[in-house]
């Protein structure tokens, strides 16, 4: 569960990770040429390692946040790639996607997270409007994100993050403060948190399917 005092902890070991950036950056071209691979393991596996998973999720959405410096494409990608889901045209496209053009609105790992509910919960014929899974993943996770940050507001989870909000589009000043508060370092914590959340979601509906 992610608590307050949960994300502290991951917070101070955040400031002083190895980011091993031609990795991470080199992972990531990888995946731009050649796309999101297929999810080859089954059901079953992907239980049998929840734990497992969880971890390299939270992690690959922290170093995706720390490359791209945009937290919505963090948390997506992590959660895409780890279930074969989407392709990287998405991952594009959530580019304005952070604090909603950073205007102070939702925070880009629940956006980020919510568009890979919405590929996996939601039916295939996208003209359903009555298959209502995606919308209760959503209202799961989304719960859950906001008990861990106290809101789903960039505002808020940044006062949480680094100890105030900072608009980095207000302003030279903004920007400069925004930076100097260790955005780049801290901020993964967000997309991390979010993607782990998501694909908590995600294996106990299998955990749930399994037992059906």
């Amino acid at each position: 569960m992610m608590t307050s005092e949960v994300l502290r902890t991951r917070l101070s070991e955040l400031e002083v990770r190895d980011w091993n950036l031609p990795e991470i950056e080199a992972r990531f071209k990888k995946l731009v040429a050649q796309g999101i691979p297929k999810n080859t393991q089954s059901m079953e596996e992907i239980i049998g390692r929840k734990q497992e998973i969880l971890d390299f999720i939270q992690q690959r959405a922290e170093e995706y946040c720390y490359l791209t410096r945009n937290c919505a494409k963090g948390s997506a990608l992590a959660l895409m790639e780890t279930f074969g889901l989407g392709n990287m045209e998405m991952i594009r496209a959530l580019s304005p996607f952070p604090g909603i053009g950073m205007t102070g609105g939702i925070c880009g790992p629940v956006t980020g997270g919510l568009i890979a509910l919405g590929l996996f919960f939601s039916n295939k014929d996208i003209a359903d409007f009555q298959d209502t899974s995606a919308n209760i993943a959503a209202r799961k996770y989304t719960r859950r994100f906001e008990q861990a940050f106290g809101s789903l507001l960039c505002p808020q989870v940044q006062e949480f993050i680094l100890g105030q909000y900072f608009d980095p589009m207000a302003g030279q000043e903004n920007y400069e403060k925004f930076n100097q508060a260790n955005a780049r370092v801290k901020c993964p914590l967000a997309p991390g948190a979010g993607a782990r959340i998501a694909a908590e979601v995600i294996i106990e509906s299998m955990e749930k399917k399994k037992s059906a």
